[in-house]
């Protein structure tokens, strides 16, 4: 018993090791960067500056024409749609893939399994956005990163769909209930904990985004957040104080609710690992 306990404060200890390493000094060394001049900041050092310039965070804001709030604004909206959509078809996919155990299920479940491993392919998909004339559009962006994410999210619905006891079906089918009026009034409710899962990785995925919208929603208008940091990274100067203040102030939100959220995304997923 006296062994166990020992291991499991020994993987405690090397957890917190691996978290401070991995995340707490990159941060602070962001941090501590963004208060300095360009010049100290240039530098890249981790010392703590003696005078701390928030003017960095004012220019930031202030640059292009305040561009960072357009890029909030943007990337704010693409990820609202996103989650959006997806909680709704994965759970509905999720539902029938999980409940239907036949052929055309199984080959449905293994194409699914195919888009967690094939990755994107840039130019043809670029092609497809403008036969469809909607390339540099925030509804051909959406349909982008909704389809990007739907394997992993109807994943994550049909593992936890599996803990749902059929007899709960059963028994509503038994009332006269339909299919649609089985999982709106049956299941769907009892999808809270999954659901708040995939909403906050969703959300958090979406609005770190960078390649995709690079590729498929360029233009300064269609700026996110993500986008913004090439403002400070050119070929001949870097600005590096200003590059790390961008980061934090795009980072900071999301790092907040997946902190506070952290519980809910560790039960939802753990809730349907049992079976499935």
């Amino acid at each position: 018993m006296k062994k166990k306990k020992a291991l499991y404060i020994l993987g405690d200890i090397i957890g917190l090791i691996v978290t401070v390493f991995v995340f707490i000094i990159p941060f602070y060394f962001m941090l501590a960067n963004s208060f300095k001049t360009e010049k100290d900041a240039n530098l890249l050092n981790m010392e703590w500056p003696s005078i701390i310039h928030l003017e960095n965070y004012i220019e930031v804001f202030s640059k292009a024409n305040y561009q960072l709030v357009t890029a909030f604004k943007n990337s704010l909206i693409l990820t609202f749609f996103t989650v959006l959509g997806l909680i709704i078809t994965g759970a509905m996919a999720g539902y029938v893939i999980q409940r239907r155990r036949d052929k055309t299920m199984g080959a449905i479940q293994w194409l699914i399994m195919l888009g967690l491993m094939i990755p994107a392919s840039i130019l043809p998909t670029i092609n497809l956005l403008q036969n469809l004339h909607i390339y540099k559009t925030m509804f051909g962006m959406v349909m982008i990163e909704i389809a990007l994410q739907t394997p992993f999210t109807i994943m994550l619905f049909r593992g936890y769909m599996a803990s749902i006891p059929k007899e709960l079906e059963e028994a509503a089918r038994i009332d006269g209930c339909s299919n649609w009026q089985i999982f709106w009034y049956i299941i769907n409710p009892l999808l809270k904990p999954i659901r708040a899962t995939v909403i906050i990785l969703t959300a958090v995925n979406t609005f770190n985004d960078f390649t995709n919208p690079l590729y498929f929603l360029p233009g300064a208008e269609n700026t996110t957040v993500q986008l913004t940091l090439y403002n400070y990274k050119g070929q001949f100067k870097s600005s590096y104080n200003l590059l790390f203040a961008d980061i934090i102030l795009i980072t900071v939100p999301m790092l907040i609710i997946f902190l506070i959220f952290n519980k809910k995304i560790v039960d939802g997923m753990v809730s349907g690992s049992v079976k499935g």
